[in-house]
């Protein structure tokens, strides 16, 4: 065979070397790596034999001290380990010991990324058993924080990063992953990270945390799921700057013509860069399901409003594709909306609905809660749709702006004056609920809930934006200035709030309550389409979970320590819609759906080794 190795300057290959004893007197360097000079290639060798040295840097297989005297003389782990063997439960007690002396969340972050790729089934465990607390770790607010550090934090890959680089190759690139069957992929561009604008590159944290809720929360085989960040480029100059940025230094390439491109200079150069995002894109999709075939699902995260539209209209029906920022928000907000009707009395369609936000969360939510009072109430989405109000930017979204508006706002333009200020809108409209999507801290003001509270005896105040940063107001805010009145629910994470010798527990309008057992349902039931009813059924399903206890508290969420149980009953509920709608491949249909789907679920217990 020929080599492939430079050749030395007298011609003579490093392989014709002769070195017997190797270099610094050790064994003979029998592929010339040692005495390569930096310009010359070598060949990566390497071997998959799971024993010894590899099996203890193999994240699937490792169990540090936990293998067994038998697995230690089997597996040739011998002197490798020190002589002590522990249990996975006193590894995890060790673990989380050590978590909690860090004082900074990013640390906790990175201590959990460490332990996610040298040893799986304990990252999982310690995940499961202490939801709650590590949650916020793992994935919002403290993923905001590593996608914004990404670059400077950055050890080892966790996914597949497609750019520009690759287009044309792409079928390539995904057969460059190890897994070959692969059943979830979440994918994003990186441009609308949270509340966080375009990190580019550095997005890829959120389809590596939302993967690992899909493992953890609804039981899906880490083995399955692929992590993917689409590069193309990205339009955030401080990251371009960046000299330790890990991503495509050019200006994004966008699916999106901005207004200046209109002008006849620039127009061609836009023209362009929406050819080659959609080109790409397309090849991106193609290769998928050429790939992995037609069942694997295709979670759109974290795309900015002009890409999350479009891309989920033009694939819903050719791929089987799901958008956790316009579907998975909206069914999980309208599960804390059907529970909250315990509360607040009457059906949805008693309510007046007034959102601060109308990009993906917004609209998506709206239109959620629209087709629920028509399958409720059998009135026609038009009708139902004039109970919902928008505020974004410019103002109440009314049938005056519609000629300027975006095609996804359109339909939410009502007869009315034109309105500028949220607390004009609130007094107008005099809303039941009032829900924030804008992604704007700080926007729910004193004046403002004030004004809710004085409307209603239990407002309804859902401040959604992620990360805590960016939260419309805080639990305290409203439960504060609505003076205990308020029924409050956020997106991040806040802590119980004494007010008046009273202790309320805010909910978490999380998209983690519904994403995974979505997911999994549609797994277990081979469904090859995703269908709104099936997103009715999951918020139905997660709603019917709240307790009486947790409405004393003030929730209108389940807590998470009982996650796995939701997963299954909600991938059980979407299991048997799909079934119902005749979109479930796998046949025939179990006949205990929930226990269908427990068995499922992966559980990251050790294995034994023979």
């Amino acid at each position: 065979m020929e080599s492939t190795l430079k050749e030395l300057s007298n011609g003579a290959s490093v392989l014709d070397i002769k070195d017997k004893c190797g270099v610094a007197g050790g064994v003979e360097d029998m592929y010339g790596e040692d005495r390569a000079t930096e310009d010359q290639t070598i060949t990566p060798w390497t071997f998959s034999v799971a024993s010894g040295y590899s099996l203890l840097r193999d994240p699937h297989y490792n169990k540090g001290l936990a293998f067994t005297e038998a697995e230690r003389d089997a597996h040739y782990l011998r002197g490798l380990l020190p002589p002590s063997v522990s249990s996975q439960q006193l590894q995890e007690k060790k673990v989380m010991h050590n978590l909690r002396q860090y004082q900074v969340p990013l640390q906790r972050y990175m201590a959990m990324m460490d332990l996610q790729e040298r040893n799986e089934r304990l990252f999982y465990k310690l995940l499961i058993d202490n939801v709650e607390e590590l949650l916020p770790v793992v994935y919002t607010p403290t993923v905001g924080e590593a996608c914004q550090k990404y670059g400077s934090i950055f050890r080892r890959p966790q996914g597949l990063f497609i750019s520009l680089k690759e287009k044309g190759k792409i079928l390539e690139v995904l057969k460059n992953w190890p897994e070959k069957s692969i059943h979830v992929i979440v994918v994003t561009d990186g441009e609308r990270i949270l509340g966080l604008g375009d990190l580019g590159c550095q997005g890829m944290g959120i389809p590596v945390g939302k993967l690992s809720l899909y493992t953890a929360l609804g039981g899906v085989r880490p083995s399955v799921c692929l992590p993917i960040t689409i590069d193309v480029g990205t339009n955030n100059q401080k990251l371009l700057d960046d000299e330790f940025y890990i991503g495509l230094k050019q200006k994004r390439a966008t699916g999106e013509l901005s207004e200046s491109a209109f002008r006849e200079a620039e127009v061609t150069f836009h023209v362009l860069l929406l050819k080659e995002y959609a080109e790409l894109l397309e090849e991106f999709m193609s290769a998928v399901k050429q790939n992995y075939g037609e069942k694997v699902l295709i979670q759109f995260e974290d795309f900015a409003n002009h890409n999350a539209f479009e891309l989920l209209a033009k694939y819903r029906t050719t791929h089987l594709v799901f958008n956790d920022d316009i579907q998975g928000t909206a069914s999980v907000v309208l599960a804390g909306l059907i529970a909250s009707l315990k509360l607040l009395g009457g059906t949805l369609a008693d309510h007046t609905f007034l959102f601060l936000g109308a990009g993906e969360a917004g609209t998506g939510i709206a239109e959620l809660i629209a087709l629920e009072i028509t399958r409720k109430t059998s009135v026609p989405l038009e009708e139902a749709r004039k109970k919902i109000w928008l505020v974004d930017s410019k103002g109440l979204i009314v049938s005056s702006r519609v000629e300027s508006l975006q095609h996804f706002k359109k339909p939410w333009a009502h007869d009315h004056e034109p309105v500028k200020e949220l607390i004009d809108a609130v007094k107008a409209i005099k809303p039941t609920v009032l829900i924030g999507t804008s992604g704007v801290g700080k926007t729910f003001t004193k004046e403002v809930v004030e004004a809710m509270a004085s409307l209603n005896p239990k407002p309804l105040i859902m401040a959604l934006s992620n990360p805590t940063s960016q939260a419309e107001c805080t639990a305290e805010e409203a439960y504060t200035w609505s003076k205990g009145h308020a029924i409050f629910a956020s997106g991040s994470p806040f802590d119980p709030v004494e007010f008046e010798g009273r202790t309320f527990v805010s909910g978490q309008a999380n998209n983690a309550y519904v994403f995974p057992g979505f997911g999994l349902g549609i797994i277990m039931s081979g469904t090859i389409r995703v269908h709104d009813d099936m997103l009715l059924a999951a918020s139905e399903a997660l709603a019917s979970e709240v307790t009486e206890d947790d409405y004393l508290k003030g929730r209108i969420y389940p807590p998470f320590t009982n996650i796995r149980k939701i997963s299954a009953h909600i991938a059980a509920e979407v299991a048997g819609k799909a079934y119902e709608l005749g979109l479930a491949a796998r046949l025939p249909r179990p006949s205990d759906l929930v226990k269908y789907a427990e068995s499922c679920m992966y559980t990251p217990l050790y294995r034994s080794y023979r």
